[in-house]
């Protein structure tokens, strides 16, 4: 881990041409920097918005500029911070970042900002993960339920029960320190009571948890039929693009193509596969054994066919297409991806299987507490039987360190460097 008071500076924008490009400084070194490429009007003293001009060697004139400056510690990283705005050209950043660089300050780490949030106290540790979170968020649910532990959905609730053991070991070591005499800080019932809350607290968790894992792929949905039952066209048509060849003659499609799509504001991946068919060669044979391995790694699969034929799984979506021609009654859905009959049903279908599938996903770095959840849990059942039992206080006593400790590292209260590290490098380096 880097010290955490060097000055940092770090592009904060997307790289490349662009309406606006930023450069964002955090440190105790902000003010100095600032002021050797920074000539604002009027001059900075206080937190707001200054418009002004750059001084960066190789440039005839000044270059116009924005400044936002803010003082610590009522900043996002707790120190003084500063961004610069101005028209994003990759010359011109480069030569901003390296005049800055030469004022001393050092280029940031991968999500050292935030990192620096979480040291200064701005943000405990899950709400620092959350950030990464809301970035990588690919539906409203994923980024509601980031949004929700960003504001300390999660963490706040855990605080308060974190207290409360704490209290109760407070208690138990003040007994401890007055064995000898009729002293009683806290009674039997109220220990398991307090005991038993943190149990349910962490059971909730642990469900939680368990029924909204994030899943490191989208749901997928796999187009599956007999040659020239109308797929590639399908494909396109859902796609949005002409990806897949189509053709009046059945076998067009040998390999698979994937895409991915938002249908109603759900994430899914489309995957054409070849037409089933007894393979007359080694090229079809190769084909329909793509199709078969994408099919056996499919969350749906979607039967086209030309009229009412069962599909070869209970579990697929059965799809009439070619509708424009006319197709017989039947409980299968009809869709013409020429006349675009159906289409909007279709996607509503798989939208709702999808929605149906998964429930709300917790952020990715939830999956770093299960562990932790698993052995608190271990630790408060013993704490119980402890109490329940009769058994010496300095036991409970230690039950409940070390419960308290793994609630501390789910919360960041007890962490490591390595830790942070595994934590921090998933992010981008402006953040």
């Amino acid at each position: 881990m880097q010290h955490p008071d060097d000055t940092i500076v770090a592009l904060a924008s997307p790289p490349g041409p662009g309406k606006r490009g930023i450069v964002r400084l955090s440190g105790p070194g902000v003010r100095d920097a600032v002021v050797r490429v920074f000539t604002p009007v009027p001059p900075i003293n206080q937190r707001g918005c200054f418009v002004g001009h750059l001084r960066l060697p190789g440039l005839h004139s000044p270059l116009p500029a924005m400044l936002l400056f803010a003082a610590a510690p009522r900043t996002y990283t707790g120190q003084d911070t500063a961004e610069f705005h101005l028209i994003s050209s990759s010359p011109l950043l480069d030569a901003l970042m390296a005049e800055l660089l030469s004022t001393g300050a050092r280029s940031a780490g991968p999500g050292e900002f935030t990192q620096r949030a979480f040291l200064n106290g701005k943000k405990d540790l899950t709400q620092a993960e959350a950030v990464l979170a809301v970035i990588d968020a690919a539906t409203p649910d994923e980024l509601v339920q980031s949004l929700t532990q960003l504001a300390g959905g999660l963490t706040t609730p855990l605080q308060a029960q974190r207290n409360d053991l704490l209290n109760l070991l407070a208690d138990i070591e003040a007994g401890l320190d007055f064995a000898d005499e009729d002293i009683q800080f806290v009674n039997k019932p109220e220990m398991l009571g307090r005991i038993g809350a943190g149990l349910a607290h962490l059971l909730n968790l642990r469900r939680q948890l368990e029924s909204r894992a994030v899943s490191d792929r989208p749901f997928r949905v796999v187009l599956i039929g007999e040659p020239n039952a109308g797929k590639s066209s399908l494909f396109n048509v859902l796609a949005g693009k002409p990806l897949a060849l189509v053709s009046d003659r059945p076998g067009t499609t040998r390999d698979y193509l994937s895409r991915s799509v938002v249908l109603d504001e759900m994430s899914i991946e489309l995957v054409d596969t070849a037409g089933r068919q007894a393979a007359a060669n080694d090229i079809e044979s190769q084909a329909q054994a793509l199709a078969r391995a994408q099919s056996s790694s499919a969350d749906l699969l979607l039967w086209c066919t030309t009229d009412n034929a069962d599909s070869p799984t209970v579990a697929a979506l059965r799809v009439r297409t070619k509708a424009d021609l006319g197709v017989p009654p039947g409980e299968a859905l009809a869709v013409s991806a020429l006349t675009g009959q159906g289409i909007n049903a279709l996607k509503q279908a798989l939208a709702e299987r999808v929605r149906a599938a998964r429930r709300p996903a917790l952020a990715p770095s939830l999956s770093r507490c299960r562990g932790h959840v698993e052995q608190a849990l271990t630790h408060l059942r013993a704490a119980h039987q402890i109490v329940l039992f009769d058994e010496p206080a300095e036991l409970l006593a230690l039950e409940l360190r070390l419960a308290l400790e793994q609630i501390g590292e789910m919360a960041g209260a007890v962490y490591t460097n390595d830790l942070l590290d595994r934590i921090f490098s998933r992010f981008c380096i402006g953040k």
